[in-house]
């Protein structure tokens, strides 16, 4: 797993609450094992219309949004069942941070597994960073200052500490045993 300091990135602003695993990528795509190729296929049926075609109006489609790192959304993120290939899509699209007031826990514990920062934020800020997606400008996450700058501005947010030092360390379950072990 890569290790995670710091990202800079226009943030990509999804006003929705309850997003599920199965809307960030549906059931059809969950035939690999692989954590790669599954970014094409992220919130597929937002992004693709019956046919296979782009839905122009949804941000992930639209420049600088298709670059983003960094997503904006509502409450209960990642809700529904507890399929890991909804961080392995987030990630393999880009996003390796998300913003929002809240998580469902099983997807909140699989970010952090899978280099993902989640960030738990209230409302009325996530809504104030909407407006840097709005315009285009870039926001900042530092992790090893547990901070968001935007601005002049400047957001602490909260984060266990261990769930802190493996993503900056860059381990996952695997690299944590391991490094028990030695």
């Amino acid at each position: 797993m890569k290790k995670f300091n710091k990202i800079k990135s226009i943030p990509a602003y999804l006003p929705l609450i309850n997003i599920d695993t199965d809307m960030i990528i549906p059931k059809q795509f969950l035939k690999t094992i692989k954590r790669t190729g599954l970014g094409k296929s992220l919130f597929y049926e937002m992004r693709y219309d019956e046919e296979g075609r782009i839905i122009k109006n949804f941000i992930l489609n639209n420049e600088p949004y298709s670059k983003s790192k960094i997503l904006l959304s509502g409450k209960n993120f990642g809700c529904g069942s507890s399929r890991e290939h909804a961080p392995w899509a987030l990630s393999d699209f880009g996003i390796t941070c998300i913003i929002a007031p809240s998580y469902a826990d099983i997807f909140y514990n699989n970010c952090f597994n899978n280099g993902i920062l989640p960030i738990i934020l209230d409302e009325k800020l996530i809504k104030e960073l909407s407006e840097y997606s709005k315009r285009k400008e870039e926001i900042s996450v530092n992790l090893e200052n547990v901070e968001i700058i935007y601005g002049n501005k400047k957001i602490n947010f909260k984060l266990d500490h261990s769930k802190k030092e493996r993503l900056l360390k860059g381990l996952d379950n695997i690299g944590i045993t391991f490094k028990k072990l030695s």
